[in-house]
């Protein structure tokens, strides 16, 4: 049954939301590249930007979690806006003084990725209460969410090359670093991230990953993106044998556009049965749909492989984030989402890592290997942890986990 997209679009606060959390996340989306042209602009060579970008990686793997749990301990506004504020400083100071001295450069990039304001968690934590708890156009705003992404991820790289041709690359970091700041600025001054509050929650250490199927889940999609990351650098390595210019281009790009077709479509139905079953089926064709990259075939059937590779991602994310709406614990929602993001994010970098060589010295058959062993483990992960994924904690959360009331004299047709 199809649902469509509008009237989630038309919710209040809904499109501000989605847009706001996007323009926000520009400066970690576009971190990587803009570090490289930054750092090769000012004398450096790749391995001491390929260095700067993986401190930046690392404390973005670390901070994401830790801010999620300040936000489901505090709210959102303060943790979100003080992270942005902060990231941006790091940034602007890493682009005043350069890449060396060494220690001040590592320092600032170690800052702004730890202190990079978890908005993908923040958003996923509101849609159930912005949304009334309809499900469907829950489940709807995950798959919205996930296809966005790689609109995001598209645009983002452009934006830079823009930015430094028309100015600087020190330009181009500054300016999305402040990008960023308005971008949360508009998500921490709307209603329901000012009203959100996580439940009540216990003191133990371990936050969510005391839940099974949550661990089962983040270890499945470290592995998907262990699969994405590899891919990265199998795209070059065929590049390079298939005439190099916009071959690799061309590849990432149409999987970018296989998610972005997959997002939309899956979110446009209504999706019968529970979301732990259906998404062991979507990882499956995930799993199956990277096999066939190690064809190296033409450019032209390539291409097509790496859509048919790419449709698969977008609603495997989406249907992730239900499963992990129904594992979280009660009031820590947020840092659950956030720990996505780091699995995720540590996955592609050692799947980057573990490319490379393989592309050395198997060329970029071996390197596309690598991701079809990325993508079958996942799916063994998950069949693997069925048993843990079969009992969610939905009570808890739903009756925790909510926008507060208004304050006199604010009104809004979404509480929850």
């Amino acid at each position: 049954m199809a649902t469509g997209y509008l009237p989630l679009l038309r919710t209040r606060h809904a499109l501000r939301l989605l847009t706001g959390t996007l323009v926000g996340r520009l400066p970690n989306a576009t971190a990587a590249l803009a570090i490289v042209l930054f750092t090769r602009a000012h004398g450096g060579d790749f391995t001491l930007a390929g260095a700067l970008s993986a401190v930046y990686g690392l404390g973005n793997a670390i901070g994401q979690p830790v801010l999620g749990r300040l936000v489901d301990k505090r709210g959102q506004p303060g943790v979100l806006l003080g992270g942005a504020v902060v990231a941006a400083a790091a940034t602007t100071l890493f682009a005043l003084t350069g890449p060396r001295p060494l220690p001040l450069s590592c320092a600032a990039m170690a800052v702004a990725g730890l202190a990079t304001p978890p908005l993908e968690g923040a958003l996923r934590a509101l849609w159930p209460s912005v949304l009334g708890g309809r499900q469907e156009q829950v489940h709807a705003a995950y798959a919205l969410d996930a296809a966005a992404q790689e609109v995001m991820f598209a645009v983002g790289p452009l934006l830079v090359t823009l930015i430094v041709a028309a100015a600087s690359t020190a330009a181009a970091l500054v300016t999305l670093a402040l990008v960023g700041v308005a971008g949360t600025l508009c998500v921490v001054t709307s209603g329901p991230s000012r009203r959100w509050r996580a439940g009540e929650r216990d003191t133990h250490w371990l936050g969510p990953l005391r839940s099974r199927g949550l661990l089962t889940l983040l270890g499945s999609l470290f592995f998907v993106g262990l699969a994405l990351g590899s891919i990265a650098v199998a795209a070059v390595a065929y590049a390079d044998a298939h005439g190099g210019g916009m071959v690799s281009s061309w590849l990432l790009s149409a999987l970018g556009f296989g998610a972005l077709v997959g997002g939309v479509t899956y979110g446009a139905r209504t999706w019968a049965g529970v979301p732990e079953r259906r998404l062991r089926l979507l990882m499956l064709a995930l799993a199956v749909s990277y096999l066939p990259l190690v064809a190296d075939a033409p450019v032209a059937v390539m291409t097509a492989l790496s859509a048919l590779a790419g449709l698969f991602l977008a609603p495997v994310l989406a249907c992730a984030f239900v499963v992990v709406d129904r594992h979280a614990p009660a009031g820590t929602v947020t840092e659950a989402f956030s720990w996505v993001v780091t699995a995720f994010g540590v996955g592609a970098s050692l799947g980057t890592a573990v490319a490379g060589p393989a592309a050395q010295y198997g060329a970029a058959r071996a390197a596309f290997a690598v991701a079809g062993a990325g993508g079958t483990v996942a799916l063994l992960v998950l069949l693997a942890g069925s048993r843990f994924l079969a009992t969610p904690n939905l009570r808890q959360r739903k009756e925790n986990d909510r926008i507060v009331p208004a304050e006199p004299g604010f009104s809004s047709s979404h509480q929850a």
